[in-house]
Formats: structure tokens, sequence, C-alpha cells
């Protein structure tokens, strides 16, 4: 009775140490991909919105298919009445869009009738 307890636990720790140990679940770290949002929105102002905008207000017209106020209005609207329209920061601290980016984006979709690839790509 002994002898087989004692055979058990021998067989059980050869056992243990001849099977090999299937190796941890390697951990995959996310690729960064700078998509400078930053500049993006400094761009998107200076060519629209700045003292001295790169593209007239006929462009802009054009473009947006409504006038620049109207624009602006539409922004702040939507930027203090949806949650999703505010620039938000990630997990890692970076700033997210901002509300310009994010408005011009979903109104030229709108006013193109696009997805949002066609649009930037």
């Amino acid at each position: 009775m002994v002898e087989e307890e004692v055979h058990s636990i021998v067989d059980e720790i050869q056992y243990n140490y001849t099977q090999e140990e299937e190796p941890p679940a390697p951990i995959f770290q996310r690729v960064h991909i700078n998509r400078d949002r930053e500049e993006g929105h400094t761009w998107l102002w200076n060519d629209y919105f700045g003292e001295n905008p790169t593209y007239t207000p006929a462009m802009f017209r054009r473009r947006f298919r409504m006038n620049k106020p109207l624009f602006e209005r539409i922004v702040s609207t939507i930027e203090n009445g949806v949650p999703y329209f505010r620039q938000r920061g990630n997990g890692t601290g970076r700033l997210g869009l901002s509300a310009l980016q994010k408005c011009s984006a979903a109104i030229r979709m709108m006013a193109y009738g696009m997805r949002w690839m066609n649009i930037y790509y």
C-alpha cells in the first residue's frame, strides 16, 4: 500500500519533469502610426479660418456647400451638444481629432455623399 503510493508519487514527479511546458503566448505591442492629428487641425484652420486663409470664401462654399459663418455655427453647436464631437485624449494622453476636423469630415461626406475613405485617400 505504501509502496504503491510512493510509486504513484514518483511516477507523477517523473511525468511532470519529462513533459515539455508550453511556452506562454507572446505579448504583442500595438504599432503606433503617427497621423499628425494636431498638425491636421492647424492646416485646416490656416487653410480656411485663419487671418489670411489659403482658400477664398467662394472656394470654401464650393467645397462645403455652405458659407463659412454657417459652418462655424454648426461646428460650435455640435461640439457643445454631442460628446462624440469634442476633442478628447486617448489612453496614452495624445489628443484625438478636433471638433473642427470631425465636423468638416462629416459635413463633406454629407455634401458629396461619399464614404470617408474617398474623401481622404
